[in-house]
């Protein structure tokens, strides 16, 4: 009995160094997006797209090994199935800040909920401006339900009132974790319409 109960935990040893290993990618992945909107003012409107295009091509084939890897292996959909949410979040455009991304793909909704509240303060206290803090509260608001925590039904209505179009279709298509093709077809479809 002994040498079963040793074979899984060296299974979720396993699955421990690989999702480390995977969030450690996407961390990187996530900061080049990062870097870039703050290099953003620097870099013509050309180069800007360039290099934002390679990081998403990057995300998307991140995306890819992650769903293979995912196919069918149980204890990987629990562990990795908010970065899979996350990262395609980032590849539809749905998402466009950096560390809600990578607090999304993390499930840290402790976090999510504490940027929130920094981001309604920084906002009244003229430290960001109106757009800017109703696309992150927007997109933490999604990420919380995403990740299954219940909204309060002024953030529901704030939700409802404020979610880009994008966000809105992210939330209708990943509403079951189950469907990727679904989403990904979305994605597809969306990518398409952006380039015309």
């Amino acid at each position: 009995m002994s040498s079963s109960h040793h074979k899984s935990t060296r299974g979720q040893e396993e699955t421990e160094k690989l999702k480390s290993n995977l969030e450690e990618q996407l961390d990187r992945l996530v900061q080049q997006l990062a870097d870039l909107e703050e290099a953003k003012e620097d870099l013509d409107a050309e180069e800007y797209e360039e290099t934002k295009q390679e990081t998403m091509d990057q995300l998307t084939e991140f995306k890819e090994s992650l769903d293979n890897m995912v196919g069918g292996n149980l204890s990987l959909v629990d562990q990795l199935s908010g970065m899979q949410l996350a990262i395609q979040a980032a590849i539809s455009k749905a998402f466009k800040t950096p560390e809600v991304i990578r607090m999304f793909a993390k499930k840290q909704p402790g976090q999510l909920r504490q940027r929130l509240a920094e981001i309604r303060r920084d906002e009244k206290v003229g430290k960001l401006s109106g757009d800017v803090a109703t696309q992150q509260s927007v997109e933490i608001l999604t990420a919380l339900k995403k990740l299954g925590e219940n909204l309060t039904p002024e953030e529901e209505a704030y939700l409802q009132n404020n979610s880009s179009a994008s966000l809105k279709q992210f939330e209708q298509v990943s509403g079951d974790l189950a469907s990727g093709d679904k989403v990904l077809a979305v994605a597809s479809s969306q990518v398409k319409q952006a380039s015309k």
